[in-house]
């Protein structure tokens, strides 16, 4: 059980000290771009393409209480000594982005495809949740 909870945590620092390592370059001003890609700051307002930013300051605070009931049910559940790893993985990388939202008030995206067709501007925190949550999905049919 310890071993899951250490797993959990250094899953979830990691990714967030990454996350934030790299968002700090392009805070700071890194900018590179080729024909297919551009690698240069964003800040996001929203959530995924934009969406919910009519919300304002209240989105920081209604997503703060998400990801906090999340952990919590995660861990009422038994979930973090099964799949310690990705639910980690997904708390560094969704803490990683709030982190921003209070931070810079909104969430520092930063890699844009735009190569045969244009895809939304994203982090790595973004590609973070995304690998968890597949991972999980993956889990569970396994399950069953």
């Amino acid at each position: 059980m310890r071993r899951s909870y250490a797993i959990f945590l250094l899953a979830a620092a990691g990714v967030f000290l990454i996350d934030q390592s790299l968002k700090e370059l392009f805070v700071s001003g890194f900018y590179w771009e080729s024909d297919c890609l551009t690698l240069g700051f964003t800040l996001n307002r929203g959530v995924a393409f934009s969406m919910l930013e009519f919300l304002g300051g209240w989105l920081k605070w209604i997503l703060a209480i998400l990801i906090a009931a999340g952990t919590l049910y995660a861990f009422a559940k038994g979930y973090i000594k099964t799949h310690p790893l990705l639910l980690g993985t997904l708390l560094g990388a969704a803490g990683g982005n709030l982190w921003d939202r209070f931070l810079h008030g909104g969430v520092v995206d930063y890699v844009y495809w735009h190569c045969g067709f244009e895809f939304a501007v994203f982090n790595f925190a973004d590609v973070m949740i995304d690998v968890s949550v597949v991972g999980l999905l993956v889990a569970s049919f396994k399950k069953k």
